[in-house]
C-alpha cells in the first residue's frame, strides 16, 4: 500500500477553501495510487483559532462540507484533522481527526492532551478527550493521535496493547531551536519518538506535521514514516508544503512481531493495576 503524507498549509478560518485543498491534494494523491492520505491536524481549519474554534465546529457525521471530503475518499482511505462539535454534547468543541475510508467516516479520535503553556493554549478553546481507542480500518488495526498526544508515550502504548498495525500522528507542531543544517531542534524530538514507538511497538509510525507560517509561527513540516524496528522509511522537506508518497508493506508487522517479542510478552493488565494504583493514592 502507498502512503501518501499531505504535507500542506490550511489558511486559518477558512474551511471551505480548506476543503478545495483537500480535494485537490486527495485526487493527485489517487493519481499516485495512494491507499491512505494522511492531512496534519486541524487541516480543515488552521491551527491558531482561539476565539474562531466554535465558527469552524462541525459534526463530521452531517455537515456538508465534511461529506464532500468524504466523499472524495472512494476507493481509498484518509486522516483528515477538524474542530468537532457533537451534537450529543453542544457547547464543547474538540480538536478532532476522523480517519474516513470509501466515503464512509469510520472513526473520530479527540485530542486528550492540550498543550496550555507559552504559544499553546488549547485548553482555552477546546475540552479534552477522554479515550484511546485503536480500531480496524480497511487496511490494518489502526490508532490514531494529535500531536501533543504522541509525546506521552502511555498514549502510543495504549495503541500496541491494542495491537495497532500503525499508529497515525497527525500535528501542528512549529519549528523551535536550531539542529543543524535545515533542522529544527524540535524536529529531533518527533523522529525521536517516531523510532523509539516504531521499534518498541513493532508498528508503522506515520506521522504528518504541517507547512508554512501562521500568525507568526513557522510550522516545521519534516514528516515522516517509520517501519517496525525503527526505520526511516522516508521524510518530508522541513518548513514548505509537500506531498509525501511511499510504500508501505503492512506485512513488515508480523514480521517483526516474530523477531521482536514485545508484543508478545506485554502484560496490560499488570500496567492497568500498577496505574490503577497511582490514580487511587492521587485521589486519596
Amino acid at each position: 500500500m502507498n502512503v501518501a503524507i499531505a504535507q500542506v498549509a490550511p489558511k486559518l478560518g477558512e474551511v471551505e477553501a480548506n476543503v478545495g485543498l483537500h480535494l485537490e491534494v486527495l485526487e493527485k494523491a489517487r493519481k499516485k495510487r495512494a491507499g491512505l492520505v494522511v492531512f496534519p491536524e486541524l487541516s480543515l481549519t488552521g491551527y491558531g483559532l482561539k476565539d474562531l474554534a466554535e465558527e469552524v465546529a462541525l459534526d463530521p457525521a452531517r455537515d456538508p462540507r465534511f461529506r464532500r471530503v468524504a466523499a472524495a475518499t472512494r476507493g481509498l482511505s484518509a486522516v483528515v484533522g477538524f474542530v468537532e462539535e457533537s451534537p450529543a454534547e453542544r457547547g464543547l468543541f474538540y480538536n478532532a481527526a476522523a480517519l474516513v475510508a470509501d466515503g464512509r467516516l469510520v472513526h473520530v479520535h479527540r485530542k486528550v492532551f492540550l498543550p496550555t503553556n507559552g504559544m499553546f493554549e488549547e485548553a482555552k478553546f477546546f475540552a479534552p478527550g477522554r479515550d484511546l481507542r485503536a480500531f480496524e480500518a480497511p487496511f490494518g488495526r489502526v490508532g490514531l493521535l494529535i500531536c501533543r498526544d504522541f509525546l506521552h508515550y502511555g498514549a502510543s502504548y495504549v495503541h500496541h496493547a491494542s495491537g495497532a498495525d500503525m499508529i497515525v500522528c497527525v500535528s501542528a507542531a512549529p519549528g523551535r531551536g536550531v539542529e543543524g543544517g535545515d533542522a529544527f531542534a524540535t524536529s529531533r524530538m518527533w523522529e525521536l519518538m517516531g523510532e523509539a514507538v516504531s521499534f518498541f511497538s513493532t508498528a508503522f509510525v506515520v506521522y504528518a506535521n504541517r507547512a508554512g507560517s501562521e500568525d507568526g509561527a513557522t510550522f516545521a513540516g519534516g514528516s515522516f514514516v517509520y517501519a517496525p524496528g525503527g526505520r526511516l522509511v522516508a521524510r518530508a522537506p522541513y518548513v514548505e508544503p509537500d506531498l509525501l508518497v511511499c510504500p508501505v508493506d503492512l506485512g513488515a508487522v508480523r514480521e517483526a512481531r516474530r523477531t521482536w517479542l514485545f508484543k508478545r510478552d506485554e502484560r496490560p493488565e499488570a500496567v492497568w493495576r500498577s496505574l490503577e494504583r497511582i490514580v487511587r493514592a492521587a485521589e486519596d
